[in-house]
């Protein structure tokens, strides 16, 4: 519980975890473990043994940036603190059991951002790798404490920046200009009536609206806005996209107006290899039984882990679900869990490293 207590105390945003990366490359090094920094990121990789086959653990180490106590800071309210502790328990425990093949323990950056797997997948991180777990602690409503899923199949997630371009109008004078805030307005009714089969679930949602200034005699010409797009499936997310870029230019035909928009931040919906998922549910089996074993979970959550697939499609990959009691929620700034699931996780993980090296 040291390390999680450093590690918890110590929160760093998305590629500037300079000092945790600092923090974990020492602790391993003292260990005897290999390690291996990047130049031109934070992050590292630790390994134990060689040859094939290659067995990969995913752990990301970056914070959120959010109000706490009405300050804002880096906080670990995603749980990767937790996920570090996990990972680099699960290397001291099989730091003198790897016997055949080799286990490859990827401490990435920047998994808030959706951007950190892809810059582990252009370090060739995995090109090699048979076999690619991930972690992460769940929410209450979603696993208890004490049961384990050996899959998440997370949902798609893209963002979309929108800027509405005009010239402001006296409050006197309507007519002398288009009111950026009705724009928006229209906008965000056109986005309700987006639908598709009730048998999949999707979301669009308008999350940032910023028009106007201090001065409230002026209609507003430009305004910024955000949306918030989600689906399961990453064909669903790819269609919608295609719908709202159809409703922005309608919108923007209808008020005379221009419209100037960027998608951000894609991050795909999960793609599991039933062998991984199996291992996983193997291991979860061999150390707490069928009562602990949980049904693969689906949520409406992302995670860039599932870039590693989708850019390596020959890699076999799951993401382990950890019960852990943990509310209120997911990047909630007061989120708390039961500490004693770093414990069981670290050694499910253990054991699912040592089966898939035996693979």
């Amino acid at each position: 519980m040291d390390i999680f207590q450093h590690l918890h105390t110590h929160p760093e945003v998305s590629w500037k975890e300079k000092e945790t990366t600092a923090y974990i490359a020492d602790l391993l090094k003292k260990e005897g473990i290999f390690v291996s920094l990047f130049d031109d990121c934070t992050g590292l990789i630790a390994e134990i043994g060689n040859g094939k086959p290659i067995v990969a653990v995913r752990a990301d180490i970056d914070a959120l940036w959010q109000e706490v106590d009405g300050v804002f800071q880096a906080n670990h309210s995603c749980g990767h603190d937790a996920h570090m502790s996990i990972v680099i328990g699960t290397i001291l425990q099989l730091k003198d059991q790897v016997t055949n093949g080799t286990a490859r323990f990827i401490f990435q950056p920047a998994e808030e951002t959706g951007s950190g797997a892809l810059k582990m997948v252009e370090k060739g991180v995995v090109d090699d790798a048979d076999y690619l777990f991930g972690i992460h602690l769940r929410p209450i409503e979603e696993l208890p404490f004490g049961k384990m899923t050996p899959s998440i199949h997370h949902g798609a997630v893209t963002f979309l920046t929108g800027k509405v371009v005009g010239d402001d109008a006296h409050g006197a004078r309507p007519h002398q200009g288009t009111n950026a805030i009705d724009v928006i307005s229209a906008l965000n009714e056109q986005l309700k009536l987006i639908h598709f089969s009730p048998f999949e679930p999707y979301s669009v949602k308008m999350t940032h609206v910023e028009a106007g200034g201090q001065s409230l005699n002026i209609i507003p010409g430009s305004a910024k806005f955000g949306l918030d797009v989600r689906a399961q499936k990453n064909s669903v997310l790819m269609d919608m996209q295609k719908i709202i870029e159809k409703k922005i230019k309608k919108v923007s035909q209808l008020f005379e107006v221009k419209i100037e928009t960027e998608w951000l931040d894609f991050t795909p919906g999960a793609e599991v290899a039933k062998e991984a998922e199996e291992l996983l549910r193997e291991s979860i089996l061999e150390y707490g039984g069928r009562v602990m074993l949980a049904d693969p979970l689906i949520t409406s959550g992302s995670d860039d882990f599932h870039f590693y697939t989708i850019k390596r499609p020959k890699l076999k990959a799951a993401m382990m679900g950890i019960g852990a009691d943990l509310k209120p929620g997911l990047h909630h700034p007061k989120m708390t869990f039961d500490p004693r699931a770093i414990q069981i996780g670290t050694d499910i993980l253990t054991r699912a490293v040592l089966n898939a090296l035996k693979e």
